[in-house]
């Protein structure tokens, strides 16, 4: 009895091997593409964007409000959740060439997926976008506090400022 335990152990412990890939390093590739082509993208629609354009007469408290609601309005949750938080805490200091490099920043790139590996570090950043404001948005991006960031904040603390 114990001889025939072993052996159904030893045998579907054998299947179980053979359907695994092997240790050497070689990864199975198990996927079906038919007779497609390789994707050429072709199908993919480039809609174009107003340029961005610098609004140098708009007044201060206007363009802080304005940025501050295009901080929380983005394409993608994680720039939503970055971006309001960053402006919360630095929107209301920074000075008029900040503001400037914190508008560009936000409304010129057409993918919001580049603003986001800028501020991680992912990807080089730009020499356009170079400047205070992405130093300071990459070092928020860090957390060193570990903060939670799972949402935006809520907009009570501008109640507060306003009283």
């Amino acid at each position: 009895m114990l001889a025939s335990v072993v052996a159904k152990r030893l045998v579907s412990g054998l299947c179980q091997a053979a359907w695994r890939p092997a240790a050497t390093g070689l990864v199975s590739s198990r996927g079906y593409r038919g007779e497609s082509p390789d994707d050429t993208r072709g199908d993919l629609i480039e809609i174009p964007l107003p340029p961005w354009e610098a609004r140098p007469d708009e007044p201060t408290h206007i363009k802080k409000r304005r940025l501050l609601y295009e901080s929380r309005k983005r394409g993608m949750l994680e720039n939503c959740i970055l971006l309001s938080l960053f402006a919360k805490q630095y929107l209301n200091t920074m000075s008029e060439k900040q503001l400037l490099q914190y508008d560009r920043l936000i409304n010129e790139p057409s993918n919001d997926w580049d603003i986001y590996y800028w501020a991680t570090e992912a990807q080089p950043v730009p020499d356009v976008y170079q400047g205070e404001v992405m130093d300071m948005l990459k070092e928020f991006t860090k957390n060193h506090n570990h903060e939670q960031r799972f949402d935006a904040p809520s907009l009570e603390y501008l109640e507060k400022e306003n009283q």
